[in-house]
């Protein structure tokens, strides 16, 4: 998930007849949060990543696949799955098609987060964050929450066919 200083409106209550106004800040500054999170147990894992290049994510990515309990991935086609770096990565998958967001279990994930940070300004990335670290620790430390919110029938299922060292796709 891409974070960064470019603000974003959202909508808020108040009073009829009350105007609204919300600080947006501009600017051209983000940095990336890597998620992996695990339908079966709600087991979450997090990461920041300075860019979203092949390499930085495969190295975040392989030191992933080093937990024991990891039996697959389920991502999309985006281009930065896709190239050699992240191929090289050994975990079976189950792939989707690129720009399909909706049956992709982080980007529900993501949409959570970003309505917790969405419509409120920080001065820095580094703020920023500082803001989400907490909030990315109380995921983590409630498995049940994540396994609602991503386990999805379909998403088990496949997860639970895939055999060991293989691609589904």
């Amino acid at each position: 998930m891409k974070l960064g200083l470019r603000g974003q409106v959202r909508k808020v209550w108040a009073p009829r007849g009350v105007a609204v106004s919300q600080a947006v800040p501009i600017g051209w500054k983000y940095t990336h949060v890597a998620v992996a999170l695990d339908p079966m147990t709600g087991r979450l894992w997090w990461a920041w990543q300075a860019n979203m290049k092949g390499e930085e994510r495969a190295r975040i990515w392989g030191a992933w696949t080093e937990e024991p309990d990891i039996d697959g991935w389920v991502w999309d086609g985006a281009s930065g799955h896709t190239g050699e770096d992240m191929q090289a990565v050994e975990a079976p998958q189950v792939g989707q098609p690129p720009y399909a967001p909706e049956p992709d279990p982080v980007e529900r994930f993501f949409r959570e987060l970003r309505r917790v940070l969405e419509g409120r300004v920080y001065e820095t990335l580094q703020a920023q964050q500082e803001a989400l670290e907490p909030i990315l620790r109380a995921w983590q430390a409630d498995p049940d929450r994540v396994r609602q919110l991503c386990g999805w029938t379909w998403i088990r299922d496949a997860l639970e066919a895939l055999p060991a060292n293989s691609q589904i796709a």
